[in-house]
């Protein structure tokens, strides 16, 4: 087969993923598109996937791609004369324990917050929906009346039709040995058949993501583990209109089938599968079944369904699916290219498919999906995930936890102590119960003398929370330490680099020497892209200091700006510095015990950096804080980061001083209604509908977001962000739904404990259109309370203690 010698759009693969981008890329009028594939339409994972549509998911966004996909589902065969196999059979989630029934409780708070409806039922009543069900030991069960199941082969193929039918060329028995690239573009992708020059290439290669990323010089944490399910043979014992019913407790699905069922699930201990290449000419193989790994769950299964004890088995599918280092699939444009991007690494793929097209088509045609989609965002992995042992360890993990309770608190397990700052072993032995963030090791909190250094994922506080409120305290009220040595950090230099920076940023930064900005970088619609410090070091050098998982989004959404001339340049910093963040009231009286410089207000103001002598270290002091106290983040090399650490405890002794871990961070900052980036703050937002204003500088020029932004001040925005407060017994993660009067306000974005004020305190986002509420409620696990709104930080708003 002939391929063309040029092509706008270029897709790899040919599974439901890459047909689905292929057809909505037609529907949005896109010509010239060939899709490559190496064998034949879904002769990857998708030809021999279970096929559930499930659409409730973690954040509005998500819910809103699979609830596309359902709807589209139901219409696709209208539109393309394929049929797809779609029933709508609604979904059972069964709770088989009490835990499971408060996350079922939780999910449906937060769907009303996607205005979604999740019905929670009785066991009686699942057993009225799903007459073959054991009752036993069912505590109740959602359901949700618009899931069902598709037949993926159909649905692959009406794609295919949609597709063809406008315009895109699917060329088969297509492989692509590799692709050129000049500067950061991709300009030729090499196949057996000939080569193409191209505008665009997406990545919908599945579990051959990694490895067509690879081509292009980037990295995709994409492989593949084995799934296993099983069809039972037929028996007029099953009835016909069975939904589709899950049992996460028992680690199970169960689809149905015409007068038969299929059951999986997700075993704990699968196995990688392809770690060491996946044979060229591998087609639509299945692999050996394990029936005893499969066992546990087919136990399961013929206890809360009887039947299945009487019925045999007509065949037992092993097949390789996609996963990625952490579960969930990869999206968007590569940071390293300019017109390279991704679309790979579903595990539920099927459901997915008709929302991953959807965004991918109005990312290229628009420029943006349209919506955040950080939980997806490729940008939110980076080296340490694509390291292959690191890779698969926490893939299969993340496959065994696929039904596990989604604990707010829960820690992996795999792939931990990969990463640690020179603190280590020395916070360890303070106590330390280490969280895990980009692969770093983080002390999330720290246990007492003689308690054990460990955390139970629970929904209630436990041990952990006299713990963080006495670490709460000795920032409030002395003095303490932060190992912050995970943020990610940059420095950008060269003569072209403060107008790079003015373009992004909407704050000035063409501040004096020294001085410390902070600002969100916008992109053109206003959206916030990232909310950072930027440190002036000279005329002509900036230092960029962000979150420990945003490295990798920050550095490339400044990265695709960079001047053609070379006159700016970025370098990371992140692995050269170590970070101690010493804060508190008593935090100058400590500095001051180790340095000979001036600390006071008038030569070292609050917003200013000092490269400054600290005991034996060099250090650049950065007098800036996340916590509402006096404080300095002193960033040092990281070897001396160990001797000026025990330094600065030996000389805050007299104080009392002590070790904070980013728990207490987070009580600290709600207190002082500071904002996180991936959930107060995404680029679904403006920073005037954050409560950011003050940081928008329309007088210092054009820059990119301000035209955009000159509009919302100009009209008002349309929603902002807004605070509340409730009584001190609840346990708040976000997620949480707040109404004004009988009507749904939003949705929490970021809520807990201030162990200050002994309040909760929580914030989201509501229409400035609406009228003003006579009361505040926060629905919690289906139980609403009252709640206060106010306007105003709890804790100095007048900012006495930052100044101090």
């Amino acid at each position: 087969m002939d391929v063309p010698a040029t092509a706008r759009i270029v897709i790899i693969g040919g599974g439901i993923i890459g047909c689905s981008i292929a057809y909505h890329l037609a529907k949005r009028g896109v010509r010239d598109v060939v899709l490559l594939e190496r064998l034949q339409l879904t002769h990857g994972a998708t030809w021999h996937a279970a096929g559930l549509v499930g659409q409730l998911r973690s954040s509005s966004n998500l819910t809103r791609l699979m609830r596309y996909g359902a709807e589209l589902y139901g219409r696709l065969e209208a539109d393309t004369g394929q049929a797809t196999g779609w029933h709508r059979s609604g979904s059972l989630r069964l709770a088989s324990s009490a835990a499971r029934w408060q996350e079922l409780k939780r999910s449906a708070t937060m769907a009303k917050g996607f205005d979604f409806h999740v019905e929670l039922i009785s066991a009686s009543q699942a057993r009225d929906v799903f007459p073959l069900l054991e009752p036993a030991g069912v505590v109740g069960a959602a359901w949700i009346e618009g899931d069902g199941y598709v037949d993926p082969a159909s649905l692959t193929s009406a794609y295919a039709a949609g597709a063809r039918q406008g315009g895109v060329a699917l060329m088969q028995g297509v492989r692509v040995t590799a692709m050129r690239t000049r500067r950061r573009r991709v300009t030729t992708v090499v196949t057996d058949a000939g080569d193409i020059e191209t505008d665009c290439v997406i990545d919908a290669a599945g579990m051959w993501g990694g490895e067509v990323a690879a081509m292009v010089g980037t990295r995709v944490p994409a492989c593949a583990v084995e799934h296993q399910y099983l069809v039972t043979e037929k028996t007029d014992r099953i009835p016909a209109g069975l939904p589709s019913l899950r049992d996460p407790d028992g680690n199970f699905y169960v689809k149905p089938e015409p007068g038969a069922l299929a059951v999986g699930g997700w075993e704990s201990n699968t196995l990688p599968w392809g770690a060491d290449g996946i044979r060229r000419d591998f087609g639509p193989e299945l692999l050996q079944p394990d029936f005893d790994r499969f066992a546990p769950l087919s136990e399961a299964a013929a206890a809360r369904i009887p039947v299945l004890n009487d019925v045999g088995i007509r065949q037992m599918i092993n097949g390789p699916i996609p996963i990625t280092a952490d579960g969930e699939p990869v999206i968007g444009l590569s940071p390293d290219l300019d017109n390279f991007y991704v679309c790979c690494g579903f595990t539920s793929g099927i459901a997915a498919s008709g929302g991953a097209g959807w965004v991918m088509a109005n990312w290229i045609v628009d420029g943006d999906p349209g919506m955040d989609l950080w939980p997806f965002d490729v940008r939110r992995f980076g080296t340490p995930h694509s390291v292959k042992q690191f890779m698969y360890e926490r893939a299969v993990e993340s496959y065994g936890r696929y039904y596990h309770v989604a604990w707010p608190n829960y820690e992996a397990d795999a792939g931990r102590a990969s990463r640690r700052s020179p603190l280590y072993t020395t916070l360890a032995r303070a106590g330390a119960v280490y969280g895990n963030k980009f692969g770093w090791e983080r002390p999330n909190w720290f246990a007492a003398v003689g308690a054990p250094a460990v955390e139970t994922p629970s929904f209630d506080r436990g041990a952990a929370f006299e713990a963080i409120g006495a670490e709460h305290r000795a920032v409030r009220e002395r003095v303490a330490i932060i190992d912050m040595s995970s943020f990610s950090k940059y420095e950008v230099r060269g003569p072209g680099a403060l107008p790079l920076l003015q373009k992004l940023a909407v704050n000035d930064l063409d501040r004096p020497v020294g001085t410390i900005v902070y600002t969100q970088l916008c992109n053109e619609r206003g959206g916030i892209e990232a909310d950072v410090t930027i440190t002036r070091l000279a005329h002509d050098r900036f230092y960029f200091v962000t979150g420990s998982a945003l490295g990798v989004r920050d550095r490339s959404t400044i990265e695709r700006h960079l001047p053609d001339d070379g006159s700016a340049t970025i370098v990371d910093q992140t692995s050269a510095n170590a970070v101690l963040n010493l804060c508190g009231p008593r935090a100058r009286d400590v500095l001051a015990a180790v340095t000979d410089a001036r600390l006071g207000n008038a030569d070292f103001p609050y917003m200013s950096a000092r490269t400054i002598d600290v005991a034996y270290a060099p250090v650049l002091a950065l007098r800036v804080t996340y916590l509402g106290e006096l404080g300095y983040e002193l960033h040092v090399p990281v070897e001396y980061a160990l001797d000026l650490y025990e330094r600065l405890w030996e000389a805050g002794g007299g104080h009392g001083i002590a070790n904070v871990g980013y728990r207490a961070i987070n009580s600290l900052r709600l207190e002082k209604h500071y904002l996180v980036w991936g959930s107060d703050l995404t680029t679904d937002y403006n920073p005037y509908e954050a409560g950011l204003g003050f940081c928008v500088a329309l007088g210092k020029g054009e820059f990119l977001a301000r035209a955009a932004l000159a509009g919302v001040k100009a009209r008002g925005p349309e929603r902002k962000l807004m605070w509340f407060n409730a009584a001190p017994e609840l346990n708040l993660f976000g997620g949480e739904i707040v109404y004004a009067d009988d009507r749904v306000l939003g949705r929490v974005t970021s809520g807990g404990y201030g162990y200050t004020v002994g309040r909760n305190i929580f914030c989201a986002y509501g229409s400035t259109r609406e009228p003003a509420a006579s009361e505040y409620a926060i629905e919690v696990m289906g139980e609403r309370h009252p709640a206060l709104r106010h306007t105003r930080p709890l804790y100095d708003p007048d900012r006495q203690a930052i100044l101090a």
